[in-house]
């Protein structure tokens, strides 16, 4: 029950848990195969010859779970009266610290005994991560603001049009935005050259904000603007980025170590990363 009340919990606090694909494994280490250029193919007669067609560029990309803990602490005292529930209390409190750690590695971690975040990863201008996928596989294409720590004097939308036109159709239906709130501040006053502001909030409890039509994921884990930073994410993020979970919650209650207080040693393993280097696009402010 607590482990069930912690997975309620994590989704709630870490965003990009809530948007990216989660798997549960049973081993340490998950390995993903993946294509990174595509078979080659041609068009040919009934009669003709058929030549070999390159080979497609396998390859394989490991997610290994890393070890996340809490050790929260309670009076003997207070454990003994009835009233207090365990169960709720230590899901609370062990809940909402996990999803704040790993929701800040899930953007930005190093990969070092943690998972590795989106904006951890190499980059290159969208253009040459178009033009050779499989030789750049392992970054995440940008596009630049035009502005060298904020966006461009003039026209400050353009940069913001040109990140959806950057993906491919087969990731738009489910694509949405991943900014922090100092950013969505400035972003929500743009305007096109009509007048129109490219914000448009969403009016009803269920319905997030909108960029350019597409859902807006507020994370203040992300950057905030600033010379050379990527503080705006664009992309399919179920299909960009994984998060694997080692099945299984553990709690260890030590009730001798610091007295009067009893310990709950509770750790989660968790790992994640970019698995779909096309999926997802930053913006780096930066001139170009």
């Amino acid at each position: 029950e607590i482990e069930k009340t912690i997975d309620r919990v994590l989704p709630t606090v870490s965003a990009v848990r809530g948007i990216a694909t989660v798997m549960q494994i049973g081993t340490s280490v998950y390995r993903k195969i993946f294509n990174k250029s595509g078979t080659d193919s041609g068009w040919v007669g009934e009669n003709e010859t058929r030549p070999n067609t390159a080979t497609a560029q396998m390859a394989g990309q490991d997610y290994q779970v890393m070890e996340l803990y809490a050790q929260p602490a309670a009076t003997q005292a207070l454990l003994d009266d009835s009233f207090v529930n365990i169960a709720d209390w230590l899901a609370n409190e062990v809940g909402i610290v996990f999803a704040e750690q790993e929701g800040l590695a899930f953007v930005s971690g190093d990969g070092n005994q943690k998972p590795k975040g989106i904006t951890a990863y190499g980059t290159v201008a969208d253009a040459t991560f178009a033009a050779s996928p499989g030789s750049n596989w392992g970054k995440l294409g940008y596009i630049a603001t035009g502005g060298a720590s904020s966006f461009a004097a003039t026209d400050q939308a353009d940069c913001l049009i040109a990140i959806p036109d950057a993906l491919k159709t087969g990731y738009q239906p489910t694509a949405r935005w991943l900014m922090t709130r100092k950013t969505r501040a400035a972003v929500r006053k743009f305007k096109l050259s009509t007048g129109e502001y490219i914000w448009q909030p969403g009016l009803l409890s269920d319905r997030p904000d909108e960029l350019l039509g597409k859902p807006v994921v507020i994370d203040d884990n992300m950057p905030d603007v600033g010379a050379g930073a990527y503080p705006i994410a664009f992309g399919d993020f179920k299909r960009g980025y994984l998060i694997v979970d080692r099945v299984g919650i553990r709690v260890l209650r030590d009730p001798l170590t610091p007295k009067p207080y009893v310990l709950f040693y509770t750790t989660k393993r968790v790992g994640g990363g970019v698995q779909n280097f096309e999926a997802i696009k930053l913006m780096k402010f930066a001139a170009s």
